[in-house]
């Protein structure tokens, strides 16, 4: 059987996968699990999609049934959930949300109250405690839920730490219809930015579709738009549907990537005697040139494994107070403790304007190589083990040699396999990965057949 979280809590079509009543046992299991702190309430939040409000009314019932007292954020992006628990003292946070992925799929995962995500082994209590008979309290016993009052200021204050001048600066922002569409255009604009809005609204039957952080042509085109206007200082933000993760679009209509945005954060930090241990944590995503990039300004790459739950074991066991992912996740220690799209905005934006730098200028140094990302669809994680799936990839790595590198992996949030190839010479990257991906796609293929 395999496990019921993955690498970033539970996924799955809502009403299908995750349904009301297995987020109700969910609520039950975690309550009865996680450590109550004397008593301390569970925060719950989620992002705009039309599940979420089901899957906020079974996650709670669940909780309350077994005697724990339950607040309802609403929406608000991820790192808010967070952030919140951390400053509140709560006794943990839950978030419902499948962040990048399509509208049908739900998900949750929990924070600690320290606001880190919960460890691997405290989701298999979690799991374990899904076919236990657990507690039913009756009267006075029942656990209260109730709605938040005005807690939202504990991010906001998050966000404005530091006092982040982006007087001057044209902003437009792509919430993609998801939980950062009221929060990160206000606090944008009481920093000083001046921000046009596009999908910045609460529609969970828009979320990340043809928009946000997973399409942004809509973004580009609008920053050429404000370009053509006559405006020259202006960037472009994007966020995903949980906004735990941000791109980003420079004056060119280029687009900025993790890696691009790890890179300026890196140097401003180290810089300014902040960056601990002189090194960035970054996964095997990312691109060879952005690991170039810093090694001339004499800083190390360490490499984890996709996801950022992977970025962050490796920043807490080293000691390293930045860390990401290609994808736009940036961990930056100083401010939040997971991946924090609306806060990571503000502080490149902040660089931007204490610099007078252009963003193309401000990243420039970071020149891709080559790099194609092909994925191919099945639920069939262990076709990675067949053999003709094995020589066909050591194949793939010997016609790469030295000049590049290969990467084939499963997804941990989507029943995809990933393949992915970089190097210098961009027609046999993407001969090898266009190869490597049909020749996978024929194994699925015959697996499928009767």
């Amino acid at each position: 059987m395999s496990r019921l979280f993955g690498t970033d809590g539970v996924r799955g079509v809502a009403n299908e996968d995750l349904t009301p009543e297995l987020t109700l046992q969910i609520g039950r299991a975690a309550a009865s699990v996680l450590p109550d702190g004397d008593n301390r309430p569970i925060l719950v939040g989620r992002d705009t999609r039309i599940s979420g409000p089901m899957l906020e009314a079974a996650l709670i019932a669940g909780i309350t049934s077994v005697g724990r007292d339950a607040i309802a954020l609403g929406i608000v992006p991820t790192p808010a959930v967070a952030s919140i628990t951390r400053a509140t003292g709560a006794a943990a946070g839950a978030v419902i949300s499948a962040s990048h992925n399509p509208i049908a799929d739900n998900g949750i995962k929990f924070f600690g109250s320290d606001g880190f995500k919960i460890a691997d082994s405290l989701e298999d209590r979690i799991e374990a405690a899904l076919g236990e008979p657990l507690a039913r309290p009756t009267g006075t016993g029942i656990g209260t839920a109730r709605l938040a009052q005005n807690w939202g200021r504990h991010y906001y204050e998050e966000l404005y730490a530091g006092g982040a001048d982006l007087s001057g600066l044209k902003v437009v922002v792509d919430c993609g219809f998801g939980a950062a569409y009221a929060i990160a255009p206000y606090a944008m604009r009481k920093l000083g930015a001046e921000v046009t809005e596009i999908n910045c609204e609460a529609d969970g039957a828009r979320i990340n579709v043809e928009c946000g952080a997973t399409d942004l042509r809509a973004l580009q085109a609008a920053v050429l738009r404000q370009r053509e206007a006559g405006a020259s200082a202006v960037v472009g933000v994007a966020f995903d549907g949980d906004a735990d993760r941000v791109l980003f679009v420079d004056e060119t209509g280029a687009v900025v990537t993790g890696d691009h945005v790890l890179y300026a954060l890196a140097c401003s930090m180290q810089s300014r005697g902040e960056l601990t241990g002189g090194a960035v944590v970054a996964t095997v995503m990312s691109n060879v040139g952005f690991e170039r990039a810093l090694r001339a300004r004499g800083i190390d790459l360490v490499r984890a494994a996709v996801g950022d739950r992977y970025v962050l074991e490796q920043m807490r066991a080293g000691g390293y107070a930045l860390g990401g992912e290609q994808s736009g996740h940036v961990i930056d220690f100083r401010h939040n403790t997971t991946g924090d799209g609306p806060r990571t905005a503000i502080t490149l934006l902040g660089l931007l304007v204490s610099q007078r730098s252009t963003l193309h200028d401000l990243v420039a140094a970071v020149v891709y190589a080559p790099q194609l990302l092909v994925n191919v669809r099945t639920e069939r994680r262990e076709i990675m083990e067949e053999h003709t799936v094995r020589r066909a990839i050591a194949h793939a790595e010997a016609a790469l040699g030295n000049s590049g590198r290969l990467l084939v992996r499963p997804s941990g949030t989507e029943p995809l396999i990933r393949v992915m190839a970089e190097g210098d010479d961009p027609e046999l990257v993407e001969e090898v990965v266009r190869r490597l991906a049909s020749q996978i796609e024929q194994e699925v293929e015959r697996f499928a057949s009767p």
